[in-house]
């Protein structure tokens, strides 16, 4: 199991979804590799206890909180434990609003170490959502991928690999839209171009034509060529590739 794998399956393991034969070899990249062992404990500790503040946190709840971050050692209870979103809307809630409205001032480089935790627990969500067999699981982890930094390739790409390959066009649909915020990404605008002529269904097709008028992208032109000349393509999406050649010309 490589580095990137093992990231993929944190998930799972807290949630107790892993099967037992994708836990084991978990368990023994875990053992061998310092890098995943210290991100799993870093992340499992906020997985395992953080939680929503309650109307009326006791003087100790700083305190706590913090030791949380530093991180106990990976030790996943087995019991149920709510799902990956409803953990990371916690994790939101408390970042977003609850340290403040509660009087906790973390210095500078901690806040900075809390952004950085809550940063990757959105993104694991988001991964981990998208690779749901469910499509309303996978629509629920685009969902989350608006909550990352444009910066965040992982997600990028699994966006596109949802775009191209996603048997939901429900699903493919809602990944169009999300890649408008990595607009600005080189990789984004030529994945997005590059899966134009790969799909097919229609409101797809027309979705992806839209956003390149949105992103302005004029290296679309030879492509959208093609697509406007390719008599197998649906004439609705001819129609669209010609309005989308004008507004970028």
């Amino acid at each position: 199991m490589t580095c990137d794998e093992a990231k993929q399956h944190f998930a799972e393991y807290w949630s107790q979804s892993l099967s037992d034969a994708d836990e084991i070899e978990l368990e023994e990249h875990l053992g061998g590799c310092d890098a995943c062992r210290t991100e799993a404990e870093r992340l499992g500790a906020l997985w395992r206890q953080l939680a929503p503040p309650s109307e009326e946190p006791g003087p100790g709840l700083r305190g706590r909180f913090y030791e949380m971050l530093r991180g106990a050692a990976l030790r996943p209870a087995r019991s149920s434990r709510p799902p990956v979103w409803q953990i990371a809307a916690g994790i939101a809630l408390l970042v977003g609003g609850g340290l403040l409205g509660y009087g906790l001032r973390p210095k500078d480089s901690e806040l900075a170490q809390l952004r950085e935790e809550v940063s990757s627990m959105r993104q694991l969500v988001a991964l981990s959502l998208l690779q749901q067999q469910s499509a309303s699981e996978r629509l629920r982890g685009v969902s989350w991928a608006y909550r990352v930094e444009p910066s965040d390739s992982e997600v990028l790409q699994a966006l596109l690999n949802s775009v191209n390959g996603d048997p939901s066009v429900n699903v493919r649909l809602a990944a169009v839209d999300a890649l408008h915020a990595f607009g600005s990404n080189v990789v984004a605008r030529k994945g997005v171009l590059g899966s134009l002529e790969k799909q097919d269904a229609p409101l797809v097709q027309v979705a992806i034509l839209d956003l390149l008028v949105d992103l302005n992208d004029r290296d679309a032109e030879p492509v959208l060529r093609r697509l406007m000349q390719n008599v197998s393509t649906d004439s609705g999406v001819r129609q669209r590739a010609q309005w989308a050649l004008e507004k970028l010309q």
